[in-house]
């Protein structure tokens, strides 16, 4: 009699989970906007994916971060990037949470379902925009508290190791860092796991807020050319950061790339001087291999000579 020992794989927001929960652990997640980014960030070894919500809303609708994207957006994009390496924790920007306690509730249990590993939620309103844009209105403290205990309800609920995050804009905004500081201690005693303070204008406040709030893993946003100064991952966790997002590692070049690119060829007719990409490698980042193997295990042929 065979036994077989293999352990079933560690969900990703228990591995997540630990991570934070270790007090030497750091997480350390490249912002990804579509499915070739998420593949071209794993393919580079990361071993958490961030899905910004300023790349989903312009890469899946075209649009800027100001509230255009809805759950359903959030939710069916988040699902994608999860479910192409379902061993890697992704955590996926929320916004809001979409409405009031019982909408977050939902929210988060449909980012369970997709395979969302943890999210962040803010106290922007409803009618809100990227946290390194100005002039952002916020609710009040007792609203955003509600929808982290909303969030953290939900994710009891259903008995998972779902990470929830914390995030506040009051910085930029009337109290300041005392308003914020506030806010993240709510939010704390209403059971969130992290802390994320946007838009940090210093290493000064940086270094504050975690002295500030010791003992409590705080997220850092590197939105380079944004609010906050750029720091590397190394100083980022002498600093004494647990968690480090870079929102928009990926969409940015991807962006200047693509304006070089159209515009040579709008203006030559062809496309000079760029890198050698065949449809073949294209594909193959995309995962080409995998599937050939899926169809010559099952006995296909549909890849017997070759692609």
């Amino acid at each position: 009699m065979t036994t077989n020992n293999t352990s079933p794989p560690i969900h990703p927001a228990t591995k997540l989970r630990r991570i934070i929960e270790d007090p030497n652990g750091f997480v350390f997640a490249p912002g990804v906007h579509d499915g070739l980014s998420a593949r071209v960030a794993l393919a580079s070894g990361f071993d958490v994916l961030y899905m910004t919500g300023a790349g989903t809303a312009a890469s899946r609708l075209g649009q800027p971060d100001i509230a255009l994207t809805t759950l359903p957006d959030m939710r069916a994009h988040a699902e994608m990037i999860a479910s192409l390496s379902p061993t890697t924790p992704l955590i996926a920007d929320m916004d809001t949470g979409f409405g009031g306690p019982s909408n977050v509730h939902r929210s988060v249990l449909e980012y369970i379902r997709a395979g969302v590993a943890g999210a962040h939620i803010e106290d922007q309103t409803q009618q809100k925009r990227c946290g390194h844009l100005s002039n952002k209105q916020l609710v009040s403290m007792d609203v955003f508290v509600s929808r982290i205990r909303a969030a953290v309800a939900a994710r009891k609920s259903v008995g998972s190791d779902f990470v929830v995050i914390a995030r506040t804009d009051a910085l930029a905004g009337e109290g300041g860092y005392e308003e914020a500081l506030r806010r993240l201690k709510g939010a704390r005693g209403a059971g969130a796991d992290v802390a994320f303070l946007e838009g940090v204008p210093d290493k000064e406040t940086m270094g504050r807020v975690i002295r500030d709030l010791e003992g409590w893993p705080v997220l850092l946003n590197m939105v380079e050319y944004g609010r906050t100064p750029t720091v590397s991952v190394e100083e980022a966790r002498a600093l004494g950061f647990r968690v480090m997002i870079w929102p928009f590692a990926g969409i940015a070049p991807a962006m200047v790339a693509m304006k070089t690119a159209y515009k040579e060829l709008k203006s030559t007719g062809l496309m000079k001087g760029q890198e050698k990409v065949t449809p073949k490698d294209l594909f193959g980042m995309c995962g080409l291999d995998e599937w050939v193997k899926v169809d010559m295990a099952a006995g296909g042929e549909d890849f017997r000579n070759g692609v």
